[in-house]
């Protein structure tokens, strides 16, 4: 029997209060710039058991302006920006070198709580990029050594071979550089923390940059 897709949303439910808690949170008691207290809501989310916290969606637009959005992975976050990692030949890669502007959106349901950042994107130092993938896994280093993401791949099996092949390197040389790998900073304009309550009168702060300062409000859920 075939799914009955509108029947099976319409039987969802956000926030089961079986695996989800909704802390309380006041917006007075925010710090005066956002990374306190990103890093403060990423910790209490890895507390609270949610799985693969670090994974973020990041949305880039092509030359025409068209938007794309992708889950990528945290590599870091400091007062340089908010750090992840691909290939310059990447769709993303290629989106970022025309349009160097992007966008991130955590979502932490186990606390009904999203963090949304965009900004302008640069491209890290060289030898920080191959230090930041060398600090990583032999599986990132293989990944990274497969290369030619977004290219068309003409079978399964041929990716099963340079996949070997770069496994096989990876582990015999595990400072192997990757020239074609890029560690892209976002340094937001905004930044904003969405935290979900029960009678749906969500809490939403928004941290705007204005020159050397940041500007605090809250917004309508």
């Amino acid at each position: 029997m075939a799914t009955d897709l509108h029947e099976l949303l319409r039987s969802l439910r956000v926030w089961d209060p079986q695996v989800t808690q909704l802390p309380p949170f006041d917006p007075t008691t925010a710090p005066a710039t956002p990374l306190p207290l990103f890093a403060e809501w990423f910790a209490a989310a890895v507390a609270a058991g949610q799985s693969e916290p670090h994974t973020v969606s990041l949305a880039t637009s092509d030359e025409s302006g068209l938007p794309d959005v992708r889950i990528v992975m945290l590599h870091g976050a400091d007062e340089t920006g908010w750090s992840f990692a691909s290939h310059a030949g990447s769709r993303k890669g290629r989106h970022l070198s025309a349009r160097p502007y992007a966008a991130l959106c955590f979502y932490w349901p186990v606390l009904g709580r999203q963090v949304r950042v965009r900004g302008p994107v640069s491209a890290a130092p060289s030898e920080e990029a191959q230090g930041d993938l060398h600090a990583r896994s032999t599986g990132a280093l293989a990944a990274a050594l497969t290369g030619r993401q977004s290219d068309i791949l003409s079978s399964l099996e041929e990716l099963t071979r340079a996949s070997e092949a770069a496994w096989e390197r990876a582990r015999s040389e595990p400072e192997a550089p990757v020239s074609s790998w890029i560690l892209y900073r976002l340094r937001p304009d905004e930044v904003e923390f969405f935290q979900g309550d029960e009678a749906r009168r969500h809490v939403r702060l928004r941290y705007r940059a204005t020159g050397e300062e940041w500007t605090r409000e809250l917004l309508w859920p």
